[in-house]
């Protein structure tokens, strides 16, 4: 079985193995979920979230008493798992992805965890999927994990649909500490800087970036 992994490229090595070494560990059904997206998705597995990062998304979704949330980039599971689990029974996440052969891997583990029923899963663009849900008020909770240069576009389209109080987590907003490189030109970079410099102007969020993982952005709808 895979052991627990941190994914922070900013913490010091020994730091980090402190930090999971004194996190609440993975049961079987995540340590599964991790062997099996290393073994079906090739290089595709270092986008699946660390654990240490789950475990906070599980706990903020049970803090907040979220029961309602959006997934923008689902893959293999491992933040829908943890927003089901820290959501509860009463929870309901729409998840939105385009990869059969990714999400079936998340479908059986969210069916070995007893959380599928929590779970609406839509494959298609995006976008799409969230211009057609009402736009109004509704969710807790939002996470966007999905293709960089569309990130202003999903905060644009889950913000309205967000309560006040609500909380959007953005992941990869560090990016290997490449935000901070001038010479680094490339779109998903340049979708990260502007993603972050206009979150950081909004008036309608209050910001935080953190250094879990790649860099989450939390985003509270003020």
């Amino acid at each position: 079985m895979a052991t627990p992994r941190a994914r922070s490229s900013f913490v010091d090595a020994d730091v980090a193995a402190y930090v999971l070494a004194h996190t609440s560990p993975p049961d079987d059904v995540q340590r599964s979920l991790q062997a099996v997206t290393a073994e079906r998705t090739g290089g595709a597995a270092g986008m699946q979230i660390g654990h240490d990062q789950a475990v906070f998304m599980e706990s903020m979704a049970r803090a907040m008493g979220a029961r309602r949330a959006v997934e923008v980039g689902t893959f293999t599971g491992y933040s829908s798992l943890a927003l089901a689990r820290g959501m509860g029974p009463e929870g309901r996440l729409v998840c939105c992805d385009v990869s059969e052969e990714w999400t079936a891997i998340a479908r059986d583990h969210w069916d070995k965890a007893g959380v599928a029923d929590r779970i609406d899963l839509r494959l298609g663009p995006a976008l799409d999927t969230l211009r057609s849900l009402p736009r109004e008020a509704r969710f807790d909770l939002a996470f966007v994990d999905a293709d960089k240069e569309a990130y202003l576009e999903y905060f644009e389209e889950i913000l309205p649909r967000l309560r006040t109080g609500g909380v959007l987590l953005a992941d990869n907003t560090i990016w290997g500490g490449r935000v901070l490189d001038s010479d680094a030109a490339d779109a998903d970079t340049v979708a990260i800087r502007a993603f972050n410099d206009a979150l950081a102007a909004d008036d309608r969020v209050r910001v935080v970036v953190l250094t879990v993982g790649d860099g989450v952005t939390l985003a509270q709808k003020l």
